[in-house]
């Protein structure tokens, strides 16, 4: 029972979401519809507008809801840069854990060995080092992000480690989505549309994020090198 309540309450979340209807809300029509309420209700309420940012972010990030890019543009346009920043890091980084404590406690056994091929492909990065490795992934999104919450429960990546990797992990590309956003509150106003998915993967913003997640790898790459044995010299 112990193992089985994290998934029974992970699926009434989910229903909850889904019969709600919220996510018919999540777009750029809704926000420009009720924008001043929404950055008025900011203004005089700030401390409570961000927890709330912070509670949906999380339970939108944990039930893969779709459109939540929206979310984090909008975050950028409604609270400005840094607490949309803040808010939205705390929400991603509550939500991704929410999610792998899930997939570790009710369904590691099961799923792992129904996706064991497809775990492959990460097996080894993890047990390198899994902190460099789950980072490196966080920092260049080319897996999508609820993949890379499943991935390190089923290999036994540490809670600590995995917290840490996925909150600084996601810190550059959440940047770029909620500066698009507070840079972009006059278009959505007129009722224009951002994608900050384009801009995400332009050369001159996904260069760095590239460096980063190269940077990220070195202490893997060193710690194999000094795994390998060293050839002895030939008496011939």
């Amino acid at each position: 029972m112990k193992r089985l309540l994290p998934l029974a309450i992970f699926v009434l979340l989910i229903g909850v979401v889904y019969v709600s209807g919220v996510g018919d809300y999540l777009s750029f029509t809704a926000l420009r519809e009720n924008l001043e309420l929404l950055q008025t209700f900011v203004a005089r309420n700030t401390v409570l507008a961000l927890l709330a940012l912070v509670a949906f972010y999380a339970l939108g990030t944990a039930v893969s809801l779709p459109a939540m890019s929206v979310v984090t543009i909008a975050s950028g346009v409604i609270f400005g840069l840094w607490l949309g920043l803040l808010g939205v890091l705390l929400g991603a980084t509550l939500g991704a854990t929410l999610i792998f404590s899930v997939v570790r406690t009710s369904l590691g056994d099961p799923l792992r060995v129904k996706v064991r091929p497809w775990l492959g492909k990460f097996e080894r990065g993890f047990q390198k080092d899994e902190f460099n490795y789950l980072l490196a992934l966080r920092l260049v999104p080319v897996f999508p992000f609820w993949v890379l919450n499943i991935a390190p429960a089923l290999l036994g990546m540490r809670l600590r480690n995995y917290v840490m990797a996925t909150a600084l992990g996601i810190i550059p590309g959440t940047f770029v989505f909620v500066w698009v956003g507070k840079g972009a509150a006059e278009t959505v106003r007129l009722g224009g549309k951002v994608d900050a998915t384009e801009l995400l993967f332009q050369p001159h913003v996904i260069g760095p994020l590239a460096g980063l997640a190269l940077l990220s790898l070195i202490p893997v790459v060193v710690r194999k090198l000094r795994g390998r044995p060293i050839d002895k010299p030939s008496n011939s």
